[in-house]
């Protein structure tokens, strides 16, 4: 596993600054850029069929993926994130977007202090309201 090294704000010669490294796991970034994400409006789910139907066993064993349908690649100091994502019908698109390329370049640099460098969002699905199996399978529950 790969991980990112985040500038520190203090150096050594600082008055109350210690000296050392913060290192930051892949992992960790994608779960930031995955929470920033599901808060988008338009966003029914991030991750495609396959990431969602994972994450659906994991949820169902106790354990939940914030990071699935997210991939990063990380430098020293700055990050690439790429988002695959399901959107709410009839919210536009490219609306949908750019709120997530916000969301997410605001979370990473501020909770993570990385640059941002670029987010690029795939939907692979569009959910249309009523027209979906998990509403039955909530009712029959």
């Amino acid at each position: 596993m790969a991980s990112v090294s985040a500038p520190s704000s203090a150096s050594e010669g600082e008055a109350g600054g210690l000296a050392g490294a913060t290192v930051i796991a892949d992992g960790v970034i994608a779960t930031i850029a995955g929470i920033a994400a599901q808060g988008v409006p338009g966003v029914y789910a991030v991750g495609g069929g396959v990431a969602r139907a994972v994450g659906a066993i994991r949820e169902a064993i106790g354990q939940t993926d914030r990071g699935q349908g997210v991939t990063v690649e990380v430098g020293e100091r700055q990050v690439a994130v790429g988002i695959t994502l399901v959107a709410e019908y009839p919210t536009p698109l490219q609306q949908i977007a750019d709120g997530v390329r916000s969301a997410v370049y605001s979370a990473i640099e501020t909770i993570a202090g990385m640059e941002v460098v670029g987010v690029s969002v795939t939907v692979t699905e569009v959910r249309v309201p009523g027209d979906d199996d998990d509403e039955a399978d909530a009712v029959a529950a």
